[in-house]
């Protein structure tokens, strides 16, 4: 991989959008050096001359303009980035902070690229590839729960069973090649024994942590909800009353909605993505036609399918239809207006009678929610997995592991070794330590300029 150290690097970290202060941050072995031609206490010290890790008031001049800033110097390694780095914290706007990158470009400095300070964090050692997608989903967060699950990853929980994982499977490498060296049949033995024993427990560990995938997803993405049921079962009102706006317009008229309608609402810090339909019948209307073949087609995709019912009108062939047609799918059937008089009296499984005229039902349908996504069963302090890429590796890493526990039994040591690394690198891929440079790449160019 290429060394990135060789240049010192300047961008600005705080957006460029107006504000009350900016950033303007440098980094690289000349970062100190740039710094000491363009800013000045009143005392004429110059970067080099200051208290690291404290902010000192100064001048910055340019060619342009003279700026009063605030300029801090942290040095190496004990840095963000590994290496030495400089902050000046100047007036918000977008053209102070423009002038000043601008001369420290003039001075030897590139413009960094998207996401390059943390990628020196990273291939300086001061952070994990896990722990930097931590810090990008962070910055991404809808919600809540998004944040915490990236504060997770930044933190280094994932990171940590990464790397106590790779420890155990380098010692049991180690252990096989010992039985190579001494193929005696008691050595051998024990060694088989211990190691398919180690060998299985690592592979429990690592797919209670990939359980965790499906829920992490919903964390991440948001859960996606899909209201259905006939014409004016009131989809429309209810999308309203859990949105607490009104997004949708609502009216006596069937097939007022004739397309899809999308928002989101936080349900106890977690994004859910609802998504009203077009209410489907048989209908000879082209446009309306349209908006029923897209809600049927809809019903494979979602995490969870409202069925709406109207509890003050008998079940009807219609009705019966779209409940045959979310059989494969997890369901929650709503029996609307629940407050007029009820003449719908079929029982189905996970029946909620609902009102949004009162909000009775409401509460309930929301608990039912998060137990049907299972979220709510994830303790607070495990490892979720929220990444595609992570869970990815930790599939490829078990699969492994279960194959060279099976080769152990058929007396092939060899094909052991051989399934034992393949676990390794693909564990590696978490951490960074054996992921490509075109993979790391893609990674950090998710990150914003400056950061």
């Amino acid at each position: 991989m290429a060394n990135l150290n060789q240049d010192t690097i300047v961008a600005i970290s705080t957006g460029t959008s107006s504000g009350a202060i900016s950033i303007v941050r440098l980094s690289g072995s000349n970062a100190i050096k740039i710094a000491d031609q363009i800013f000045s206490t009143a005392k004429n010290k110059t970067a080099s001359n200051l208290t690291p890790r404290m902010l000192t008031l100064g001048t910055v001049k340019t060619s342009a303009f003279n700026e009063q800033a605030l300029c801090v110097v942290f040095k190496a390694p004990f840095t963000y980035t590994g290496e030495d780095l400089v902050e000046f914290q100047c007036h918000g706007g977008t053209q102070i902070a423009n002038g000043i990158m601008k001369e420290c470009i003039k001075l030897g400095a590139r413009l960094a690229t998207n996401g390059e300070f943390t990628k020196r964090a990273f291939l300086n050692g001061k952070m994990t590839l896990s722990s930097a997608e931590g810090m990008i989903d962070m910055i991404n967060a809808e919600s809540d729960a998004e944040v915490r699950a990236g504060f997770k990853l930044l933190s280094g929980n994932l990171s940590k069973l990464a790397f106590d994982a790779a420890d155990e499977l380098t010692d049991i490498l180690s252990e096989i090649e010992v039985s190579f060296d001494y193929p005696e049949e008691t050595i051998e033995f024990i060694t088989k024994a211990n190691v398919k024993e180690r060998l299985s427990a690592l592979s429990s560990k690592i797919g209670e942590v990939l359980k965790t995938a499906k829920a992490g997803s919903l964390i991440k993405s948001g859960i996606n909800v899909l209201i259905v049921g006939k014409p004016n079962v009131g989809k429309s009102s209810l999308l309203n009353f859990l949105l607490q706006k009104e997004r949708a317009i609502v009216t006596d008229v069937a097939g007022t909605t004739r397309d899809t309608i999308e928002d989101s609402f936080l349900l106890d810090d977690i994004k859910v993505n609802l998504i009203d339909t077009a209410g489907i019948h048989d209908t000879a209307d082209k446009v309306e036609k349209i908006g029923v073949d897209k809600a049927k087609n809809l019903i494979k995709q979602a995490d969870i399918v409202l069925f709406l019912v109207d509890s003050s009108r008998n079940f009807s062939k219609e009705d019966a239809e779209i409940f045959d047609s979310i059989q494969n799918s997890k369901y929650i059937v709503l029996k609307t207006k629940s407050d007029l008089e009820t003449k719908n009296d079929k029982i189905f499984e996970n029946e909620i009678l609902i009102s949004t005229a009162t909000g009775s039902g409401v509460n309930e349908l929301k608990a039912k929610i998060l137990e049907l996504t299972q979220i709510s069963s994830i303790p607070a302090d495990s490892v979720v997995i929220t990444n595609e890429r992570h869970k990815d590796a930790l599939a490829r890493a078990k699969q492994a592991l279960d194959q060279a526990a099976e080769n152990i039994s058929a007396d092939t040591l060899d094909l052991v070794s051989i399934d034992i690394k393949e676990a390794y690198n693909a564990i590696g891929e978490i951490t960074g330590n054996t992921t490509s440079e075109e993979i790391i790449d893609a990674i950090f160019k998710k990150f914003c300029l400056g950061k």
